[in-house]
């Protein structure tokens, strides 16, 4: 059975930071671009980044460009996700996802087969 955990979420200060983990066990991603997406109340769920099977590319949507890293460990069947100068506005679930091919180019919801259980990251003033 195909699994992906998330981990690291919280209750943070605006300008903290915080630090995603999420472990895939059943198979192995070391082949699958792997994202990030998040949703906040009442809002649809939305591309946060996402990285090539290899790491070799990378991509973040401009809102949380330069402020977050994206990275993988494929040795650990890891993907992670470093939020540094978190906003009020970062405040959601996050989800991590995994594709069935390689690439990491693709941004919408339905480009991603499997999904972990979300975390709550919430950043208050």
């Amino acid at each position: 059975q195909v699994q992906l955990v998330e981990s690291g979420g919280g209750l943070v200060q605006a300008g903290g930071s915080l630090r995603l983990s999420c472990a895939a066990s059943g198979r192995t991603f070391s082949s699958n671009a792997m994202g990030w997406f998040r949703q906040a109340p009442g809002k649809e769920r939305e591309f946060v980044a996402s990285i090539s099977w290899s790491g070799g590319s990378i991509y973040y949507a401009d809102s949380v460009k330069g402020r977050f890293t994206i990275s993988r460990d494929n040795a650990k069947n890891t993907v992670y996700v470093q939020m540094n100068s978190l906003k009020l506005e970062d405040t959601a679930v996050y989800y991590c996802a995994a594709r069935d091919g390689p690439s990491a180019y693709l941004r919408k919801y339905s480009d991603y087969r499997y999904w972990g259980q979300g975390t709550q990251v919430t950043v208050s003033s």
